[in-house]
């Protein structure tokens, strides 16, 4: 079988967001009558975006942007609010704005970096958090968020060294980002097949967050592309009691319990993968999910036609 068929390896890679809304103030709504201000805008759209209302956040920053049209902290709060929106064109947009009105300042270059992510423009994503470390070496996001861009180019080794220095940045306090950031760089050493190193990052982005989904799948891998398939089983379903619907570990926790001889366990699990694959429209990982699964029958039934004889 080939080997790349047999570890679907879908690993989607989390991006620290910076977070530009500031604290909010105490606020009262103006008076009746009372002509509302650009501040009386920004203040609301940063209660909007507290409680998720992004749709009304950009219309309250607009309205604060139209009043007031060198407000630099509604440009960057209306790019936040555009990224929880998936509108990255027009995040981009903004933080072109806010990077021209402040261009000392290293947060608009790390979200305007994020959107390039986002709209897979890895090189331009690199040299805007270059632009923010530079600004602000000290930010751990950067550091970060340039590992995932050069971990998408295939540049692992510098995806490495980018972890390695957020990893010298980042409090120590903070378990959660701490597990994703071993995660990713567990999955930059996987890439160089330095298997051992990536089971330790990812056990622990495990220790640190045990409710971390990637981490198991992701170990599940790494287990079984050492040939350790009881391993790789008990992480895919570690990882698919936090995940239920993850398609690709269904598929590869399959393929385990195909390879271990557990055949019936393998189709349970393969079909579920087909299913979720056809639901979230992935074709091509469907049509191959259904291949294997009829080249999984078809073994079954020769096997029973030899009984039979």
């Amino acid at each position: 079988m080939n080997r790349c068929f047999r570890f679907m390896l879908n690993f989607s890679i989390a991006v620290a967001l910076a977070c530009l809304c500031f604290t909010l103030p105490a606020y009262s709504s103006p008076a009746p009558n009372t002509q509302m201000t650009a501040s009386d805008f920004f203040k609301l759209g940063l209660e909007k975006m507290l409680n998720s209302n992004y749709r009304l956040a950009v219309k309250d920053f607009t309205e604060a942007i139209q009043l007031r049209s060198n407000f630099t902290a509604a440009y960057s709060n209306r790019c936040l609010a555009y990224f929880q929106l998936e509108d990255y064109q027009n995040a981009l947009a903004d933080c072109d704005r806010a990077i021209k009105l402040a261009p000392n300042n290293a947060e608009p270059y790390l979200n305007r970096g994020l959107a390039h992510y986002r709209l897979g423009h890895y090189q331009a994503a690199i040299a805007d958090n270059d632009r923010a470390i530079a600004l602000k070496p000290n930010n751990f996001k950067a550091y970060y968020n340039r590992g995932v861009a050069n971990a998408m180019l295939g540049n692992y080794q510098q995806a490495i060294s980018d972890y390695n220095l957020a990893l010298t940045q980042i409090p120590q306090t903070s378990n959660l980002l701490l597990a994703e950031i071993y995660n990713d760089r567990g999955l930059a050493h996987f890439q160089l097949l330095n298997l051992q190193t990536a089971l330790l990052d990812f056990s622990t982005a495990l220790r640190l967050n045990p409710n971390n989904y990637r981490a198991y799948y992701n170990r599940g891998c790494v287990c079984g592309r050492s040939g350790d398939n009881r391993s790789a089983i008990a992480n895919f379903t570690a990882s698919l009691k936090l995940q239920p619907n993850n398609a690709h570990a269904h598929f590869n926790r399959g393929v385990a319990y195909h390879l271990l001889g557990y055949k019936q366990a393998a189709i349970t699990d393969l079909r579920k993968a087909a299913d979720n694959f056809a639901f979230n429209k992935e074709t091509a990982a469907y049509e191959k999910t259904l291949d294997f699964l009829e080249n999984i029958r078809q073994q079954l039934s020769f096997f029973s036609e030899i009984a039979l004889l």
